[in-house]
């Protein structure tokens, strides 16, 4: 289903297809869905780093900005600046590299500002949650430095996401598939190159709850678009939502969806996925193994 393909970093290239990549992911942040606080300090997002890849992981997404459902991610004024983001960020990405020189690092920003110094700092790849949508020169940026990108679908900003109108399947893979399409355009239009973007459909990024099911059963369509792709499901809402008649009818707890998170990955590498971001780290790994074995005796 999925082919082979070199996604071109910065000072490198990583091969997607033969088997599945595993991104952890850590927040130093407050306020993140999963995990908000708990790595804030620099000296403990560095030791969160190694652990994940201690643990198999083969690449990192370090975020100062929280994106989740509600938040003021992308506005006009967002929660956060450029210059506190970075003041959150460049200390753990300075630690990560001196304990780890040859870690591969993304960093989840939809600024031009932070892509330009974390990609000065070390950074190989720049996620934007946006698809360069929110600040559009982050389009040149990542294109001056040759960069890795995770171009995402986005519906609206995060705090029209939970209002946004249900869609029927095709109308929402549609959707996706153009909006995708159009951010290809874009960073094309800025010089970025094409083995250097994958893409991600954007799971809980302005889809509603059930439209996730739906968007996760027929990734596999994104591949026409001849990108790999990057599935982010790791502990999202609408697995909380799914999982409500086991919790007396309420949304599953953050901490009560890794299985659920675990099942879901494991769909979208069957369904093409590429890379997996995750923030567990091991389970994720051992179900990749499971994965991609079967994956290669179809």
């Amino acid at each position: 289903m999925r082919s082979i393909a070199n996604w071109r970093l910065r000072t490198r290239a990583l091969k997607l297809g033969q088997s599945t990549l595993v991104m952890g992911v850590v927040n130093v942040t407050p306020d993140s869905f999963s995990d908000g606080g708990a790595f804030l300090a620099p000296e403990a997002a560095v030791a969160r780093c190694i652990e994940c890849l201690d643990e198999g992981a083969d690449l990192l997404d370090l975020g100062a900005e929280s994106t989740r459902p509600g938040s003021q991610a992308g506005g006009g004024m967002p929660a956060v600046s450029a210059e506190q983001e970075q003041a959150r960020l460049l200390p753990v990405l300075e630690g990560l590299l001196r304990a780890v020189p040859d870690a591969v690092v993304s960093v989840d920003t939809y600024k031009a500002e932070t892509a330009r110094a974390a990609l000065q700092g070390g950074a190989e790849i720049i996620n934007d949650v946006s698809g360069f949508m929110w600040d559009p020169a982050i389009a040149q940026v990542c294109a001056e430095f040759g960069a890795g990108v995770v171009l995402t679908h986005t519906r609206g900003r995060p705090e029209e996401w939970r209002t946004q109108p249900q869609l029927e399947p095709d109308v929402l893979m549609a959707t996706v598939r153009e909006g995708l399409a159009e951010r290809l355009v874009i960073a094309g239009a800025a010089g970025v190159l094409p083995d250097s973007v994958i893409l991600d459909p954007g799971y809980g990024f302005g889809k509603r709850f059930n439209e996730n099911h739906a968007l996760l059963a027929r990734q596999a369509e994104l591949l026409t678009l001849g990108r790999p792709i990057l599935a982010g499901v790791s502990r999202k809402s609408f697995l909380g939502h799914t999982l409500a008649p086991l919790f007396g009818g309420k949304e599953a707890p953050v901490d009560q969806r890794e299985n659920a998170s675990v099942a879901a990955l494991t769909a979208a590498i069957l369904h093409g996925a590429s890379i997996v971001r995750v923030h567990a780290v091991r389970p994720a790994v051992e179900a990749v193994r499971i994965a991609d074995a079967i994956l290669a005796a179809s």
